[in-house]
């Protein structure tokens, strides 16, 4: 990774690349093979490339050394990936604008390993559900998925199978939400990164948040933290309307939410009641996800039951 990082041209990019597909490649068929023809979604690149670079001058020097380069030119590399604010920069779909090169490997890794899953464990039928992060433009969307189908249609034609495959989005920026409508024209499914489209809604990073938050809670401005319970008047107002016009463009689009507020019942109350059908969390908030998944769904049934009394 570092080496496609410091890389001057496509060609010095493309070779880098190279030598991470099979590590991609492996990591999504261990993934297709342990979830047994479940769907899996495999999100993009999202990180800013300064996070792959060390910033200890002792790391620096190491790498330098391993990269074949002067610590200088190192240094100036990292230099120039400096961001002043990172969570809201060089990172997510803007990666594969910049450059290309990077959704052409992770394609075709993910339509190889799809393809090997398929033919080891031909009852399987696996689909695979590309997920491009941080869109705020549907052209922008539709850049990327050009490079994504142009790369996979290939791959499975030049195989002689039958694959099929969907493509679609994070909606964490606020504009996603307000333009959902345009965006699903190209989406085949949304993931509401209720993280990000929390932080970007409010104005301020969840790392430093904690340092005025106290001062909000004390003097009774706000209730709770808005990165551990959904905010359902603002964000929630948002995902509403994402849900009401992607549905109106695409009415089989898949909804789903992303991130920490996935493993909260009463995020996920909302969320069931707002219309998204999948929850995505962590590992260890899986069994109440699943629970509150469930209540929310009995709730909906006793609620219906009773306006038809």
């Amino acid at each position: 990774m570092r080496e496609m990082i410091v890389s001057k041209t496509t060609d010095m990019r493309k070779k880098a690349l190279a030598k991470i597909m099979p590590y991609q490649q492996g990591d999504f068929e261990g993934l297709y093979t342990v979830m047994e023809g479940r769907p899996v979604i495999i999100r993009f690149l999202d990180p800013p490339l300064h996070e792959f670079l060390p910033t200890k001058e002792s790391d620096i020097k190491e790498i330098a050394g391993e990269l074949k380069m002067s610590v200088q030119d190192l240094k100036n590399v990292i230099s120039s990936l400096h961001e002043f604010n990172p969570m809201m920069g060089h990172r997510g779909c803007r990666l594969c604008v910049t450059y290309p090169e990077i959704a052409e490997m992770q394609t075709t890794a993910v339509i190889n390993a799809a393809m090997n899953v398929n033919k080891a464990h031909p009852d399987f039928h696996v689909e695979p559900r590309i997920m491009i992060p941080l869109v705020g433009e549907e052209k922008e969307l539709k850049f990327v998925k050009g490079i994504v189908t142009k790369t996979a249609d290939k791959l499975i034609k030049d195989a002689g199978v039958q694959m099929k495959y969907q493509v679609g989005t994070m909606i964490e920026i606020p504009r996603a939400a307000i333009t959902a409508g345009d965006i699903a024209k190209e989406a085949q499914f949304f993931s509401f990164g209720t993280n990000d489209l929390t932080q970007m809604t409010f104005g301020f990073s969840r790392d430093d948040a904690e340092k005025f938050l106290g001062a909000y809670y004390d003097n009774k401005i706000y209730d709770f933290d808005p990165f551990a319970h959904l905010d359902q008047v603002g964000v929630g107002k948002l995902i509403k309307m994402a849900v009401k016009d992607g549905r109106a463009t695409r009415p089989d689009i898949h909804l789903g939410i992303c991130g920490e507020h996935g493993g909260d019942p009463s995020s996920v109350e909302f969320c069931h009641f707002a219309g998204l059908d999948y929850v995505s969390c962590s590992p260890y908030r899986v069994p109440i996800a699943r629970l509150a998944a469930a209540q929310a769904a009995v709730k909906e049934k006793k609620q219906k039951a009773a306006a038809n009394k």
